[in-house]
């Protein structure tokens, strides 16, 4: 395949990405689902479903992540609906399978067009995470969190899914914990 057929390709990933995305975000706004994402809603589904509670938290978590819901709604539902310690495993393990939904979600849909990039400042900024990707991903968790921007950026680029996982994970435990420990004034 030449350059032209893959940039061709690349341009017609990233344009059907943009389509995805738009439609997600049009469909949450428009429908109301968005504003079905309260803590106190949360709770209330993740207590009606009973013992599959935890696994439906989850998966809500994974489309709540898809259409740009702050995470932190996940976690103060987490805590208000199972209590601080199983809560903040609960919200941990939720985000981290959200965001790694979310990567896989656009990876599959976008490609890894960053990877082609030829912009010098771009290489420059994007050779930082081939050289050192789970550090990267774990500074740019500890300041971006959950962010699906960063998801969408990190699913773009060259980075292996374990670097992004591992680096997720790392990257979130300070941020929920925080979350989890002040979620009394979080609630509030």
């Amino acid at each position: 395949m030449s350059e032209l057929d893959r940039g061709a390709v690349r341009f017609w990933r990233l344009a059907v990405l943009v389509a995805v995305t738009v439609v997600l975000l049009v469909v949450g706004r428009s429908s109301g689902l968005s504003g079905y994402f309260s803590a106190d809603r949360l709770r209330a589904v993740t207590h009606a479903a009973g013992v599959w509670g935890p696994l439906v938290f989850v998966l809500v978590f994974c489309v709540g992540e898809l259409v740009h819901v702050p995470g932190v709604v996940f976690v103060a539902a987490a805590v208000l609906a199972y209590g601080p310690a199983f809560g903040g495993v609960l919200a941990f393990a939720g985000a981290v399978l959200a965001v790694s939904v979310s990567f896989v979600i656009v990876r599959g849909i976008g490609g890894r067009p960053l990877a082609a990039i030829r912009w010098p400042f771009a290489r420059r900024v994007l050779s930082r995470l081939e050289e050192r990707p789970i550090r990267t991903i774990l500074m740019l968790r500890l300041l971006l969190w959950m962010a699906p921007q960063l998801n969408y950026a990190l699913a773009l680029s060259n980075v292996r899914f374990r670097s992004y996982l591992l680096g997720t994970a790392l990257g979130l435990i300070a941020p929920i914990a925080g979350l989890v420990l002040l979620s009394d004034q979080v609630l509030r």
